[in-house]
């Protein structure tokens, strides 16, 4: 996960006594580059790890965290509102592509380094959290929140930032073959947990697949509907051998509420399936929630490109 090295960057710099400051993204409206969630880190010898959006808004708060850790005073704890239009009367970032961020500036006390290695002890286990920031400074604990993310002011001069710290969004890829393998390496780069199954033993493919965090090889597919949780956060890709395997995997899901489901294969497959279950007298609302045929329409061929054209109809169902 991305975000390990700009808490380890922190964790490094308090260990060495090196003032260092985080800067955090508690709030994004309209088409602001950097989305809530976004941080990074920056220490006084000028060493800088994540990203709060990029541009000329990132670079002038850089500036801002350096100057800030080189002064006699204490930096503390400062909240900046940033608006991306330059007919705002005040707040303005400098950039003209509308929307606006709340900024977090906030330099690490002693006491934060017990939640900051608490926070990369539970990403490294892929674990889920929840990372707390207030006016008080720095809170972990290792019971995740309901929601993903969350900023609120309850009160005048007082507010609360709440993360779902570790991976947010699940992937379950149903067969290991060449497009698993492609889609895996390309989704691992976007956050997403990432299991892959296959009814195949020792499949190339598979052993090959080392950007899945879990791996299995089951006997039969009719065993997914028990080890796949419904849920908003759960995007599950059927791309199985072939017509047999596909049916069995779709039925072992039927009626159950996932954030995406979709099927890879050819229009007459498809279109066969479907005409079945529609005979069967499958719930036909359940039918139209799945993605197929699955992706965006670029004309891929390869698997390379069959993954892009998944991914990228992933992420727009997650980011809708």
């Amino acid at each position: 996960m991305k975000s390990i090295s700009t808490w380890n960057l922190i964790r490094n710099s308090m260990e060495n006594k090196i003032p260092v400051m985080l800067l955090y993204v508690l709030e994004s409206r309209g088409s602001s580059p950097g989305r809530q969630g976004f941080f990074m880190a920056v220490n006084a010898s000028g060493l800088m790890d994540g990203s709060i959006g990029g541009g000329m808004m990132e670079h002038k708060f850089v500036e801002m965290a350096k100057e800030k850790l080189h002064s006699s005073s204490t930096p503390g704890t400062e909240i900046k509102k940033q608006v991306h239009d330059k007919s705002a009367a005040k707040n303005q970032s400098g950039m003209i592509c509308s929307g606006e961020q709340t900024i977090l500036l906030y330099t690490l006390k002693p006491e934060d380094l017990k939640h900051v290695k608490n926070i990369i002890q539970s990403l490294e286990q892929n674990l889920n959290g929840t990372l707390t920031l207030s006016p008080a400074g720095i809170l972990f604990h290792a019971d995740p929140p309901e929601v993903d993310h969350g900023f609120f002011i309850p009160s005048e001069g007082d507010w609360l930032y709440v993360e779902k710290t570790g991976f947010k969004s699940n992937l379950y890829i149903i067969g290991g073959g060449h497009c698993a393998l492609a889609l895996s390496r390309l989704m691992r780069s976007m956050d997403f947990y990432i299991r892959v199954y296959d009814d195949r033993a020792d499949l190339k493919t598979m052993v090959e697949n080392d950007a899945a965090h879990e791996k299995y090889s089951i006997s039969n597919y009719e065993q997914l509907g028990a080890s796949i949780p419904e849920g908003t956060n759960e995007y599950i890709v059927i791309m199985t051998f072939g017509y047999r395997s596909d049916d069995i995997a779709i039925r072992s899901l039927l009626g159950k509420n996932y954030r995406y489901l979709g099927v890879l294969g050819s229009k007459t497959k498809i279109n066969k399936l479907f005409d079945d279950y529609r005979k069967e007298g499958i719930n036909e609302n359940w039918l139209q929630q799945i993605h197929t045929p699955i992706g965006l329409d670029i004309h891929s061929q390869t698997p390379e490109e069959i993954a892009v054209s998944i991914a990228a109809e992933i992420i727009r169902v997650k980011n809708a």
